[in-house]
């Protein structure tokens, strides 16, 4: 008997994909690849792109030995001062070092700087997950996300129903849904990599009904059983699972400060090569799936919620129907998209 395997694409060409695709690099613009030295071979694989794409490349490589609270002053001095088109970030995932990443995500100071912020990157993501993508994917994917952004352009309600148990409904009017598949040169909003999803931050009040999660949650991982919370004026209950382990997580991350238990989000997933994987960067991004956030949602079109957290829970096989001025539509039926 004979099996066949599945291609494994090579590291370097998924990140000359990402360059490309994503970050619109082009030959002769200076990059800055900053990687942890536990994850060389990303890192590398980023700059040996960049090097065969014709940019002008620099590698800083950090030390990973202590949690890291604070910007190396050296690393702020080749952002800041050396003046790049782009840099990208690959960085270990550890909630410890959030404080960290989001610093140096701020580093984005200069008008035309694009940031491919990767925290949490592995390489199998490169070789067979959400990373692993030809140019005519990223390009079919890109286009969708822009035919299922003018779906949502007037969008006032949404509700999310799933076969787990999930019943929710909330109010985005006047909050715009965006996509992380393309650069957005008007924005300059930096994107996280493997890209994948379109998100809104719903009005902070508004999200009621059941959560039911399934598989996965951000800065918890993989879950063996369903996690439920009860939504109320968009605050969420205590949650309720199997697993205490679990339990004892979710009810730390809602209890992080006074926004941190507040909705922040609404995603879905687009991404054809997507995996349930040990990093939620890539479950999010699983095509026919979503999620909802709860804390901080400042970065998002009309966000007010400046927690100090933010928290995202998978809802697998979802159905999700928009209300507008135009009706009632439904675009995705357990998991199916049904745009036209």
């Amino acid at each position: 008997m004979y099996y066949s395997i599945a291609p494994v694409m090579k590291p370097e060409v998924a990140a000359e994909n990402a360059l490309t695709c994503v970050m619109e690099a082009v030959a002769g613009e200076r990059i800055v690849v900053i990687y942890d030295d536990v994850l060389s071979e990303v890192g590398e694989a980023f700059a040996y792109a960049a090097l065969e794409m014709g940019l002008w490349t620099r590698q800083v490589v950090l030390g990973t030995s202590k949690t890291r609270k604070a910007i190396p002053p050296e690393l702020r001095e080749i952002i800041v001062g050396e003046r790049p088109d782009i840099f990208v970030n690959v960085f270990r995932g550890p909630s410890e070092e959030t404080p960290f990443r989001i610093a140096v995500t701020k580093l984005q100071t200069r008008k035309k700087l694009r940031l491919g912020h990767c925290p949490g990157i592995a390489l199998d993501m490169l070789t067979e997950g959400a990373m692993a993508l030809t140019g005519k994917q990223y390009k079919k994917m890109q286009d969708f996300s822009r035919r299922l952004l003018r779906t949502l352009s007037s969008v006032n309600e949404i509700s999310v129903a799933s076969p787990g148990g999930t019943d929710l409904t909330m109010n985005i009017k006047d909050r715009r849904f965006f996509a992380d598949t393309f650069f957005n040169w008007k924005t300059m909003k930096w994107i996280n990599l493997p890209v994948g999803e379109v998100a809104v931050g719903p009005v902070e009040n508004s999200l009621e009904g059941t959560l039911v999660s399934e598989g996965a949650i951000g800065g918890v991982g993989l879950i063996e059983h369903p996690v439920k919370i009860q939504v109320s004026a968009g605050k969420a209950g205590s949650p309720k699972t199997d697993e205490p382990r679990v339990r004892k997580k979710v009810n730390q991350a809602l209890k992080t400060d006074d926004w941190s238990n507040i909705v922040g989000e609404l995603g879905i997933g687009l991404n054809p090569k997507a995996r349930f994987c040990d990093e939620f960067l890539e479950i999010e991004k699983i095509a026919g799936t979503c999620h909802i956030a709860f804390g901080n949602n400042l970065d998002f079109p009309g966000g007010q919620n400046p927690s100090a957290n933010h928290m995202d829970y998978l809802i697998t096989d979802p159905t999700i129907e928009i209300e507008s001025r135009a009706g009632t539509e439904k675009i995705m039926s357990k998991g199916n998209f049904l745009l036209d």
